[in-house]
């Protein structure tokens, strides 16, 4: 089993930023792709951005390319997401997720899941 807690979400301003954090626990974080999704109230879970392991490649959606960057500290069992030049359209529920293999954009294939973190951006 694989626990996984997100923080670093709150209220910012348009063009501002903020970077969430994804601590893992429980098992290995050893092999696991790790992944950020994103819902809000009525919208499917949308793929934000994934990081292989041992974070060599990573993967992010076309909207939110050259804004926002993965990463992971293996070291510290943790998974960032840098989110810069942010718009009202990323105001969501942020989700951390993680799968043993390779990384993918598909939420079904993430086995474990964190509670989420509230991302608020004021235009």
């Amino acid at each position: 089993q694989v626990q996984l807690v997100e923080s670093g979400g709150g209220l910012v301003q348009a063009g501002g930023s903020l970077r969430l954090s994804c601590a893992a626990s429980g098992r290995t974080f050893f092999f696991y792709a790790m992944g950020w999704f994103r819902q809000t109230p009525g919208k499917e879970r949308e793929f934000v951005a994934a990081v292989n392991w041992p974070g060599d490649s990573t993967y992010a959606a076309d909207s939110v390319k050259g804004r926002f960057t993965i990463s992971r500290d293996n070291a510290k069992n943790t998974v960032y997401l840098q989110m810069n030049s942010l718009k009202p359209e990323d105001t969501a529920i942020y989700y951390c997720a993680s799968r043993r293999g390779g990384a993918t954009k598909k939420g079904n294939e993430y086995e474990y899941w964190g509670q989420g973190t509230q991302v608020t951006v004021s235009s």
